[in-house]
């Protein structure tokens, strides 16, 4: 028997969600098992049904999606969170990664990609709009010449070498798990490393990070 994957469709226009209802109806492997139109109710109803995967707006009254997200991250790490938005600037797009979503997409994406990219999620992948991923690379190449680790991924990878877990990191940096995953899996790219324990051993080696005596 296949696997169907609960979705949570959150957005305040109705003409969206019943269109993603409709488009969705006839997807293998998916069903959608509630609507929310904004932040506070996609929490409650998101505890209520359980789903796998919850399709996010950002702008929307009474709670916008980014704080829904981290919120819904804390109650409910194993819920996979996609940011479904018109913003496409990149403040935006950090800050979706920065609470915890396991992807960000345009409104713009073609159905039939959209169905591809929430396989991707369902397989523990990170979709994120190409538009955006071309406009933020070139600025985070210019300042990974002199110091490729952000502060965040420098406080991450010093508990990683202290020996802590990503469940003890997001613990003590008030994170949620998948975001401290998110980091190191940022860490591991920036510093071209297969795992933690190379990351970790370049990072000292390189003075990016120092042990506390």
């Amino acid at each position: 028997m296949k696997t169907c994957y609960r979705l949570l469709l959150v957005d305040d226009h109705t003409l969206i969600r019943k269109g993603l209802r409709l488009l969705m109806a006839s997807w293998e492997g998916f069903e959608v098992v509630g609507e929310a139109s904004n932040g506070q109710e996609a929490i409650e109803l998101a505890l209520e049904l359980r789903p796998n995967i919850v399709l996010m707006d950002i702008y929307m009254p009474r709670m916008n999606g980014l704080e829904a997200t981290r919120r819904l991250k804390a109650l409910l790490p194993e819920v996979k969170v996609v940011i479904l938005t018109v913003a496409d600037d990149d403040e935006a797009f950090r800050a979706a990664l920065e609470v915890g979503a396991e992807g960000y997409l345009l409104k713009t994406v073609e159905p039939q990609h959209l169905y591809y990219l929430l396989q991707e999620v369902a397989r523990g992948e990170v979709p994120l709009a190409a538009a955006l991923t071309k406009k933020i690379l070139p600025q985070l190449k210019a300042t990974e010449k002199s110091d490729p680790l952000s502060p965040r991924e420098k406080e991450v990878l010093t508990l990683v070498a202290q020996g802590l877990s990503n469940r003890e990191i997001a613990g003590r940096l008030f994170l949620s798990e998948n975001t401290v995953k998110n980091h190191l899996r940022s860490i591991l790219e920036k510093l071209q490393t297969k795992n933690r324990q190379q990351a970790v051993h370049y990072a000292l080696q390189q003075g990016l990070v120092k042990l506390k005596e």
